[in-house]
């Protein structure tokens, strides 16, 4: 008795028969599986699940699940990024379209953060929120790995040194120099004291040889390295340049003034300001025209770097 196959289920047979004989497999025993295996489900795929039981609160304030979820999104998202980085690393020279395209997608992962910070600064209770903190100690999203693997994809070692020990050291620090002298460091001391924080001692602990290998795999592949290894001509393209401000606007501008604003909101009042959980100098860490954190300075005016977050932070206060 002859079977018969409509032409197009012949067609992807006869693609499946070269691809597996390439490789010495049979192309039977591969359908034989397909035969026996199961349908797949939505809730399997993205394992919903598991996802659905991570959030485990440390206290019964009904709240600090918002805190949780918010994080465990902003982390998501970041591994969006992180994601569009690496094929951004491997691009070749002659790349621009692709370049633009993936910086795109960072900075709309970025501005979907920014414009849903509010979901937990408005969405949590001040009250419940001051009471559950005190119960993460010294936890911290200062902790967050991948966003600090962002800012080092996105640009050179010498851009993300502490602004003072850059003009210390100027151009000539080496590779392990520059990572000693890494802006957040001097986020995550005591106060008083000077001292490194237990928050920042853990981190280093766990994250020191991943954060060491990572920037030296991407000396030459983070996104200014990229850029600059286009054409002339296409470093000035517009849509290019316009891409690099916002990147450069939303990671070291936008970003942490909503952190600063979620830290004013909750942590200051007329008796003071509250410490960080992590004991972070959030006050002089967080605000933009302090840090003048910038991935491109490049490509900014003289007078924009100098008036580097000036004007953002009064606005967000004005708007508390």
């Amino acid at each position: 008795m002859s079977i018969y196959f409509e032409p197009k289920v012949l067609e992807q047979l006869k693609k499946l028969e070269e691809k597996y004989a390439a490789l010495g497999q049979d192309l039977a025993a591969y359908l034989e599986g397909l035969y026996h295996s199961d349908f797949l489900n939505y809730w399997d795929y993205i394992h919903l699940d598991t996802l659905l039981s991570l959030q485990t609160p440390r206290t019964t304030i009904p709240d600090e699940k918002i805190f949780i979820l918010y994080h465990q999104i902003t982390e998501l998202y970041f591994k969006l990024c992180l994601n569009e980085y690496e094929q951004i690393g491997n691009l070749p020279a002659d790349a621009l379209p692709e370049l633009i395209l993936r910086l795109k997608r960072i900075n709309r992962y970025f501005e979907n953060l920014i414009d849903s910070f509010d979901v937990m600064v408005d969405g949590m209770d001040p009250q419940q929120f001051l009471q559950f903190r005190m119960a993460l100690m010294p936890a911290s999203g200062f902790q967050s790995v991948q966003f600090r693997m962002i800012e080092i994809c996105s640009t050179d070692l010498q851009n993300l040194m502490d602004k003072e020990k850059r003009k210390a050291l100027g151009l000539t620090a080496g590779h392990d120099e520059m990572m000693g002298c890494i802006y957040w460091k001097e986020g995550a001391t005591e106060v008083g004291s000077s001292t490194k924080t237990l928050t920042l001692l853990q981190f280093e602990a766990k994250y020191t040889e991943t954060l060491l290998k990572l920037a030296v795999d991407y000396k030459n592949k983070n996104v200014w390295a990229v850029v600059k290894r286009l054409p002339e001509l296409d470093q000035q393209n517009p849509k290019l340049l316009r891409q690099l401000k916002e990147l450069d606007s939303n990671v070291n501008v936008n970003w942490p003034l909503m952190h600063y604003k979620s830290a004013v909101r909750y942590l200051q009042s007329d008796k003071g300001s509250l410490a960080a959980t992590g004991g972070t100098n959030w006050q002089q860490y967080l605000p933009p025209k302090f840090q003048k954190r910038i991935f491109f300075p490049e490509i900014w005016s003289d007078q924009e770097i100098a008036d580097w977050g000036k004007g953002w932070v009064d606005k967000v206060l004005s708007e508390l």
